[in-house]
C-alpha cells in the first residue's frame, strides 16, 4: 500500500436505485469515496457494478438517490458536466480510435482543456499554437509515465491488448481528473500485464494524487491495491470495508461461492 494521505470524502453516493423497465439494476446503494484512496467495487457478474459507474458519470440517470461531489449534490449527473468537474472514466470495452496513433488518442483526452477556438486551432496560429504545444508536452509526459514511448506514432489498433488498455488509461489521465473511474482495467490481461497495470494504477494514485474508483474481477488485484472495497450482489450492497473486512464477510464469501443462491 502506498503512503499518500487519504483525505475527506470527495464522492458520496446515497440511496441510488436504478431500474430498466421492471428490472432492478441497483437498489438503495450507498457508499463514499475519500480523496486519494483506491476504492474498489466488486461482485459477481450481473451485480450492478458497471451500472453504478454509469450513474456516477452521468450515462444512466437513477430513479432515486443522490450523488455528491466535493459537497455539491446532484439528483442527476450530466456526463459532460461530470467530465468538466474532474471525473474521468475508462471503459470495459475499449473505445479508442483504432486508426489513430497513440499520441493522437491521448491528445483527444485534452479536448476539455483546450481554450482556443476551432478556427485558430486549425490554423495553429497565435495563442492556439502555444496552447497546443503545452497540451502536447503534457501528453508526452503521460506517454513517458506509462512507458509507451516506442509506440507514440503507432496506430492503436496495431498494439497488443495490454498496451491498448494503457493508452485508454493515458487518455483518461490527459483530462487531469480528480477522480478516475476504471471499469475492469485488468480484464483480458495475462499475469505480467496485470502486474504492470496494477503498478500504474498505484503510481497514478500516488504521483498524481488521483482518487481511483475501480471495478475489477481479479480478487488478488483488488485485495493488493485497494484501500476499501464495496461489494454488490444482484444490485444490492452486501459488504463494505477494508480488504480484510470484506475477505472475512460471510455474505461476500457465500455470494462468490454461490452458496447464497
Amino acid at each position: 500500500m502506498n503512503n499518500r494521505k487519504i483525505g475527506d470524502v470527495i464522492l458520496d453516493v446515497r440511496d441510488i436505485s436504478l431500474s430498466f423497465g421492471g428490472v432492478k439494476a441497483l437498489t438503495d446503494i450507498s457508499f463514499d469515496v475519500k480523496e486519494h484512496e483506491v476504492r474498489a467495487i466488486i461482485g459477481p457478474n450481473g451485480a450492478g457494478k458497471s451500472s453504478m459507474l454509469n450513474c456516477i458519470n452521468g450515462v444512466y440517470q437513477p430513479q432515486h438517490g443522490t450523488i455528491s461531489f466535493r459537497g455539491k449534490t446532484f439528483h442527476h449527473m450530466d456526463s459532460h458536466e461530470v467530465a468538466e468537474m474532474g471525473i474521468a472514466r475508462t471503459f470495459q470495452n475499449l473505445a479508442l480510435f483504432k486508426g489513430m496513433s497513440v499520441v493522437d488518442n491521448i491528445m483527444s483526452g485534452r479536448n476539455l482543456r483546450i481554450k482556443s477556438n476551432l478556427f485558430l486551432q486549425a490554423l495553429r496560429i497565435g495563442p492556439a499554437q502555444k496552447e497546443e504545444e503545452e497540451h502536447r508536452e503534457f501528453v508526452e509526459s503521460i506517454i513517458d509515465f506509462l512507458e509507451i514511448q516506442p509506440y507514440r506514432k503507432v496506430p492503436v489498433g496495431q498494439l497488443p491488448y495490454g498496451l491498448q488498455k494503457r493508452v485508454d488509461l493515458g487518455r483518461a489521465l490527459a483530462m487531469e481528473p480528480q477522480v478516475l473511474l476504471l471499469d475492469e482495467p485488468m480484464a483480458g490481461m495475462n499475469l505480467e500485464e496485470k502486474q504492470d497495470m496494477s503498478r500504474f494504477v498505484l503510481d497514478v494514485n500516488d504521483e498524481f494524487g488521483t482518487t481511483i474508483v475501480l471495478i475489477e474481477h481479479d480478487m488478488g488485484v483488488v485485495m493488493d491495491i485497494s484501500d476499501r472495497v464495496v461489494v454488490l450482489d444482484y444490485g444490492k450492497k452486501i459488504g463494505d470495508g477494508t480488504p480484510d473486512d470484506v475477505r472475512n464477510n460471510e455474505d461476500v464469501i457465500s455470494a462468490y461461492l454461490g452458496t447464497s443462491h
